[in-house]
């Protein structure tokens, strides 16, 4: 029967398609906000052809998408929600495409079915024996290989026209193809000559599509009286390694043929023995008779089929040892085991954890891979396999097998190997920055060594990359820059030895005193990091030889270091006096100033103002303030320093008030004016006799109250310091209106001896005091006059003449002050 027209076909196709999109799209609705849509979601395409799927969704903007399946692809269209992909050649009986887009953190899927159709384009009648004993029954089988699918398949066995059996396959399995319909029918007289044929019905009408037939060639049948061989087997369903006996016998004197052997002689059987296998199972046998009637050979044949039950086989073919899938995509595994009766199996991991689904589409997660060990168990026993499923991935670098940062020691030998997590295993390279070549394999460490590479791996499914830090490090090392052998520690600057060593980790460095004053000592040390904690400044610190010992976790390595000790210049009241003095007409000299320091300052000084001229001797003009500076390599110090210049004593003044003289009973005052230094000590001698003589309290005047003729006469007035003595002397003159003019030498000697035991008794009287004395009070008193050598003196000028003031002046030696005056009695 002729196939529908290509146009018909379509539009049954288009029918078909649309029908199952609108029952299928109310199966897609859904309470989610986005979906994925496959469409058609079922199809029925005749195996061969090809078919447009089209995947779509309402995301608003999907991160990416696409159409899984196992069938060849010919054309691709797409846009951003949707994806149109031609699928050609379609072979399968059934396959489960998957529409899939990744939107909101969510994968949307679709699932599809195809299934595939064949017109039975090949209807084969099993011959007919060529003579059919009448009585007995003979087997019509009819044959559709490859038409499909058998649940819409039916076959009708026809004798001429007429149906004799008719059997439809509805409630196969979808992917189920192909038919065979075997009948039994008793071969009748009237049958001789009789055609038969077989009709074969796919009736894809509930599907959109159309009725498509095909008959069979008709097969003539001939019948005679011919009884048909009995064909046995000793054990129908033998265990394997039965033995199994085979018997093929006729009731006639037939010639029997056991699958080609014949019997010994017509009319005895033929036998077959055999060690039942697993190939045996569903083995035909097959039993021919024949006969000689009128000249021409009839023949009659039976066949049997021997079941073999046998132990589960896991074949490489139908179980293999290993998968390979991507991440991501469905999959359905699959693992069939051979064995009568059909084994069930099951695949487990050994340490009980996952189970494999098999012959189920599910999506593939690297937590599936590793090793499976599959089961295939009936009733004669079962068989074990290990089955590897290997999930391929991109490559990932963590911290433990490629670590941010990692340490190396100097010296030795390392490689820097970062290991990848990926399937298949990645590749991995890693370069240092700033560079290009590759670092690989075992390299002698040094301190370039270190710093940032960066390592990326890659595989097949895609590449990382991973920056890693690395530090090498090495034991103590001394460099005489950072950590000298001589130091030079100066007193009160605060600096403390700095004794930096190379070495990482950063080492520990102590230097210990090794002989003399510093034997055992610890030498401060300036910390290494700036922000540490200083050590106390030590106020004084041992000269001598230190050992400094630096250690880290890598060793140790130690230092001879010398240690001297110096100080800046210092000046103070012992070593500078700040304030110095001088004689006058002395030898020029420099100030008495010295400073302590190592090394030994140097010392200068300078007057202020005004510079100091050059003389050979001193002078009163070089008094003044005096600036020295000590200096050495350290530093300097100054210190200000009052100079005094002392010289001896002159009477610069010695004055009379009134001068001229002075009339009995008048008052008179003597002035005596020294410049000294230190200040004079003034004393004075008066004529002898003259009493009730009055000082002042320095005794630079010397007052008379009532002046009596004992009072004229020489007086001398004597300046004292340490230094010496100056002595002037001056007249006084007592008188009446007309005696104006000054007596001789010889009155006033005589006035001066008739003093004398009065004067004598008024200085013993008076001795050491200063001020004013009554002589009558004196004499009465009995105190003595202090003359402190002043009697030589009066007995030595006793004869002067003198005026309003005497021009002569003596000089003293310093022995003590005088406090002294003479009088003369009236």
């Amino acid at each position: 029967m002729p196939g529908p027209s290509p146009g018909l076909h379509r539009a049954l196709l288009g029918l078909w398609t649309a029908l199952g999109l609108g029952l299928l799209s109310l199966s897609a609705v859904t309470q989610e906000p986005f979906w994925a849509d496959l469409q058609p979601r079922v199809a029925l395409v005749e195996r061969g052809g090809s078919l447009w799927l089209n995947c779509s969704t309402n995301c608003p903007r999907p991160e990416r998408g696409g159409l899984e399946t196992s069938l060849r692809r010919n054309g691709t269209q797409r846009g951003l929600r949707w994806l149109a992909r031609q699928l050609v050649d379609i072979r399968e009986p059934e396959t489960q495409p998957v529409c899939f887009f990744r939107c909101a953190r969510r994968t949307l899927q679709a699932r599809g079915l195809i299934r595939t159709f064949q017109r039975p384009d090949r209807v084969e009648l099993v011959p007919l024996p060529a003579w059919q004993p009448v009585g007995e029954n003979f087997t019509l089988s009819c044959r559709v290989p490859g038409a499909g699918p058998r649940g819409s398949l039916t076959l009708t066995l026809l004798r001429g026209p007429q149906e004799l059996i008719r059997r439809s396959f509805a409630g196969e399995p979808p992917r189920a193809r192909g038919a065979v319909l075997t009948a039994t029918v008793l071969a009748r007289r009237e049958d001789h000559g009789a055609n038969f044929s077989c009709r074969a019905e796919l009736d894809l009408r509930p599907h959109g599509l159309g009725l498509f037939e095909n008959t069979s060639a008709p097969r003539e049948l001939r019948t005679f009286s011919f009884p048909e061989p009995h064909l046995t087997l000793s054990e129908p369903n033998a265990p394997e390694g039965t033995i199994v006996t085979v018997t093929c016998a006729a009731e006639t004197q037939a010639l029997v043929t056991l699958d080609g052997i014949p019997a010994a002689a017509p009319g005895q059987p033929a036998q077959l023995q055999l060690n039942a296998t697993e190939n045996d199972d569903r083995r035909g046998f097959f039993c021919d008779a024949t006969l000689e009637v009128d000249g021409e050979t009839l023949s009659k044949n039976r066949s049997v089929e021997l079941r073999v039950l046998y132990a589960p086989r896991l074949d490489d073919s139908d179980c293999p040892r290993s998968w390979t899938w991507p991440e991501g995509p469905e999959q359905t595994l699959r693992c069939d085991a051979r064995g009568n009766p059909q084994p069930s199996v099951h695949c487990t991991r050994p340490d009980g954890g996952a189970v494999l689904a098999l012959g189920l589409l599910g999506p593939v997660t690297r937590a599936l891979a590793g090793t499976y060990r599959c089961t295939a168990t009936n009733d004669q026993g079962q068989a074990v396999k290990d089955v590897t499923l290997t999930v391929e991935y991109a490559p990932a670098l963590d911290s433990v097998g490629c670590p941010e940062r990692i340490t190396w020691l100097e010296g030795t030998e390392a490689s820097l190997s970062c290991v990848a997590h990926g399937v298949p295993s990645p590749n991995v390279s890693c370069v240092r920055f700033g560079g290009a070549e590759v670092i690989e394999g075992l390299m002698r460490v040094a301190r370039e060594h270190a710093g940032t590479y960066r390592c990326e791996a890659t595989n097949a499914r895609g590449s990382a990359a991973k920056n890693v830090a690395v530090t090498v490090e090495y034991g103590p090392r001394f460099e005489e820059v950072s950590c000298p052998s001589n130091w030079t520690w100066v007193e009160g600057s605060g600096r403390l030895f700095s004794c930096e060593v190379a070495g990482k980790p950063q080492p520990s460095v102590e230097c210990v005193g090794s002989g003399g004053t510093s034997e055992g000592m610890l030498l401060p040390l300036a910390p290494p990091d700036p922000g540490s904690r200083a050590p106390r400044i030590p106020s004084d610190l041992a000269p001598g030889t230190y050992i400094c010992n630096a250690t880290n976790r890598h060793g140790s390595m130690v230092k001879m270091v010398t240690v001297s000790a110096e100080s800046p210049p210092q000046m103070d009241e012992s070593t500078c006096p700040s304030h110095q003095s001088w004689l006058e007409g002395a030898e020029a000299a420099a100030l008495a100033c010295s400073a302590r320091g190592r090394p030994s300052p140097q010392v200068s000084c300078s007057r202020e103002g005004a510079p100091r001229p050059q003389r050979l001797r001193v002078s009163r003009e070089d008094a003044g303030t005096y600036r020295c500076l000590a200096t050495n390599a350290h530093g300097t110090d100054a210190r200000m320093i009052t100079v005094g210049v002392e010289y001896r004593p002159v009477v610069a003044e010695l004055a009379a008030s009134p001068p001229g003289g002075v009339r009995p009973g008048g008052n008179f005052t003597l002035t005596c004016r020294a410049e000294a230094w230190p200040p004079a000590q003034i004393s004075w001698r008066a004529p002898p006799g003259a009493l009730n003589i009055g000082l002042s309290s320095n005794n630079s005047t010397l007052s008379v109250a009532g002046a009596m003729g004992s009072h004229g006469g020489e007086y001398e007035c004597a300046a004292t310091n340490a230094h010496g003595r100056h002595t002037r002397r001056i007249t006084v003159r007592v008188a009446g209106p007309w005696l104006w003019v000054a007596v001789g030498g010889a009155a006033g000697g005589a006035a001066l001896l008739a003093a004398g035991a009065g004067l004598a008794f008024y200085v013993q009287s008076t001795a050491c005091k200063k001020g004013e004395y009554n002589v009558q009070e004196a004499e009465s008193s009995g105190e003595a006059v202090c003359l402190n050598g002043a009697g030589a003196g009066a007995g030595r000028d006793a004869g002067a003449e003198g005026g309003s003031e005497a021009a002569g002046t003596s000089e003293v030696p310093a022995g003590g002050e005088v406090f002294a005056i003479q009088l003369t009695s009236a």
